[in-house]
């Protein structure tokens, strides 16, 4: 029996108008928030398998075999403890980078969400490829305990005027896989997140699609690229499309 709540419940993944037991929050939404919280956990602490990321990636014989880079954080523990060494690159994978001349470079860092990262990457950057046709591509870069700004130094070192940066990010008691795709024009070490554009929310559960995701990424790529700008100087004047609520909210009575 509906109890007045059930139709915003349908519209968010927020919890609202918990039911209660007694003095207590029922226990089904104690253990949904139990369960939301080692779901966030587990991606925070989740490893990135490279050799599985690497097979999706090369279901698309895109622009070359990914490069497989470190930080300069040298265990999950020290890059969850020590965020400037996710940074800044190891010495030995930085000595590894090859220089060239390219448009854009795809980097996949698996952030705070390895779960997200191993989930929609893939999908992601294939779908932006597509869309990005005619430019320079980079062969894509897997980054291991990658913070965004690493982008920058692995940007600058394989020669390339606009980073894209897909990594996992902070699991949330809603959704622990989703991931976020930040631009940056020109970039090089130092880079402040004022001088980003970014793309969040890509998941499954009610997010931005990996679609959705890449044509957001790719009008954004070719803005900064004939602009010579990111951040808060590009405006992202492209109209998205209004999700169908039609479905999900029946009329009022």
């Amino acid at each position: 029996m509906s109890d007045g709540w059930e139709r915003l419940r349908r519209a968010t993944r927020a919890r609202i108008g918990l039911g209660r037991s007694g003095e207590a929050v029922a226990i089904r939404d104690v253990l949904a928030f139990q369960m939301a919280h080692a779901q966030a956990r587990d991606a925070v602490h989740a490893a990135l398998d490279p050799g599985a990321l690497s097979e999706a990636l090369s279901d698309d014989p895109g622009p070359g075999v990914p490069l497989l880079l470190h930080s300069a954080a040298p265990d999950r523990g020290t890059y969850l403890r020590r965020p400037d060494l996710g940074r800044r690159l190891a010495a030995e994978s930085a000595a590894a980078i090859p220089r060239g001349e390219w448009d854009i470079a795809f980097i996949i860092g698996d952030g705070l969400s390895a779960t997200a990262v191993q989930r929609h990457a893939a999908p992601v950057l294939q779908a932006a490829r597509r869309r990005l046709h005619g430019l320079r591509l980079a062969p894509p870069v897997i980054a291991l305990q990658a913070r965004v700004a690493l982008g920058d130094e692995i940007g600058a070192r394989l020669g390339a005027r606009l980073a894209v940066m897909l990594i996992g990010e902070r699991p949330g008691l809603s959704v622990a896989d989703s991931l976020g795709a930040y631009l940056t024009f020109g970039p090089r070490p130092g880079r402040a997140d004022s001088e980003r554009n970014c793309v969040s929310n890509i998941h499954g559960a009610g997010g931005l699609s990996h679609a959705g995701a890449a044509d957001r990424i790719a009008w954004l790529a070719r803005q900064a690229l004939t602009l010579g700008l990111t951040g808060v100087a590009l405006k992202e004047d492209m109209q998205p499309a209004l999700p169908d609520v039609s479905a999900t909210l029946s009329p009022p009575g």
